[in-house]
């Protein structure tokens, strides 16, 4: 399975958490997958939905890890033909004001993971993105940053903000990175995803915000504040890195600014008593 992962250039990844949810079918059963077949796999998703109770992320994963067995490696596409995805709830993201950004940064008290969350809003990176951004990426003389192999398995250039190219400047004469432009202690690897997003969540607490405090909460911070600039939707679709500009239009849901053009009916109103008559 590793090797057909492979074969189809799958992310390191998705190999790691495809091979891991095959891994829990099995050793739910206690039988080799080989040996299973659609009645198991459909036990299983009872069992994942009424007694995990797993989100549907992780549900959807274990189903797509399934397909790519038994269609791939086993060769038995009509094992997984009728397997059922759930219906995906829609949540819109969760956007911070421009203020609430300052406040969120200034709260970290890190230098280096300060920086690494600014270069993720002034960019608009994903965890995954950053944390594996490399010194030689950012180019000063064209004004950008070259994402290696972000989400598809595909490379891309955002831009780099003034601001936070003399601020990269600083902390690169301060910190001195060689390779990784985030390193882990060690130096050997790049800093860990789960302490930045620590980081990220305690920085949130202490600038006192009501809303969850994330990296990928900066993202969309990052798309919802251009968008709100008058930057051009499919802009933004380059610079994200979205393969369709139908996931690109969910911020226009979430803009302040869209918001604000709309006139509610209720100011068309008058005569409306207001001492409680």
């Amino acid at each position: 399975m590793i090797d057909d992962l492979k074969l189809r250039n799958r992310s390191p990844r998705t190999i790691q958490s495809y091979i891991a949810q095959v891994a829990y079918f099995a050793r739910h059963f206690g039988k080799s997958p080989e040996l299973l077949g659609p009645e198991e796999i459909r036990q299983y998703q009872v069992y994942l939905v009424n007694e995990r109770r797993v989100s549907w992320g992780t549900f959807n994963q274990a189903v797509c890890a399934l397909r790519f067995f038994y269609r791939h490696t086993l060769g038995r596409a009509d094992t997984v033909a009728h397997i059922p995805f759930p219906r995906q709830a829609k949540k819109l993201p969760v956007v911070l004001s421009p203020l609430e950004v300052q406040r969120l940064l200034a709260a970290v008290r890190d230098y280096q993971l300060r920086v690494l969350l600014m270069t993720t809003y002034a960019a608009g990176l994903r965890l995954s993105e950053v944390i594996h951004l490399q010194v030689a990426d950012i180019d000063s003389q064209r004004m950008v940053i070259r994402v290696r192999q972000g989400k598809g398995q595909k490379d891309r250039y955002v831009t780099l903000a003034t601001t936070l190219l003399t601020e990269l400047r600083r902390y690169w004469q301060q910190e001195r990175p060689s390779t990784w432009l985030f390193p882990s202690k060690s130096k050997l690897q790049p800093i860990s995803a789960n302490r930045v997003q620590r980081a990220c969540q305690l920085a949130g607490r202490a600038a006192g915000l009501t809303k969850p405090a994330t990296v990928r909460c900066l993202r969309h911070s990052f798309a919802t504040h251009l968008l709100e600039a008058g930057t051009n939707l499919r802009v933004i679709q380059t610079l994200l890195g979205h393969s369709s500009v139908r996931t690109t239009q969910t911020y226009t849901s979430v803009s302040a600014q869209t918001l604000r053009t709309v006139v509610s009916p209720l100011d068309a109103l008058a005569g409306i008593p207001s001492n409680g008559r």
